[in-house]
């Protein structure tokens, strides 16, 4: 089952999938965190889910975001984050 979402909300699902917080994503993605937070919602949504917890899984189930991937040096830079959600 493919899941179709916007690539606003595959960035943000992306983000959260790597363990960053509503806010942590809205700097790197340079939005309000009410925007991130929308836009998680709506990917929620599209995902079937309801809870936070599965948001890595079916990121990786959709493709959204895989094991290997990880937080850009400038992502980590706008962030303040040293390490992402994998480590």
């Amino acid at each position: 089952m493919a899941v179709d979402l916007t690539p606003r909300q595959r960035d943000v699902v992306r983000l959260l999938s790597l363990g960053c917080t509503v806010r942590e994503a809205a700097l790197i993605l340079g939005l309000a965190p009410s925007t991130v937070d929308n836009v998680k919602t709506a990917a929620m949504e599209r995902l079937g889910t309801n809870k936070l917890a599965l948001v890595t899984r079916l990121a990786i189930k959709h493709r959204v975001t895989s094991m290997k991937d990880q937080l850009t040096r400038t992502e980590k830079r706008k962030s303040g984050r040293r390490n992402d959600g994998w480590n």
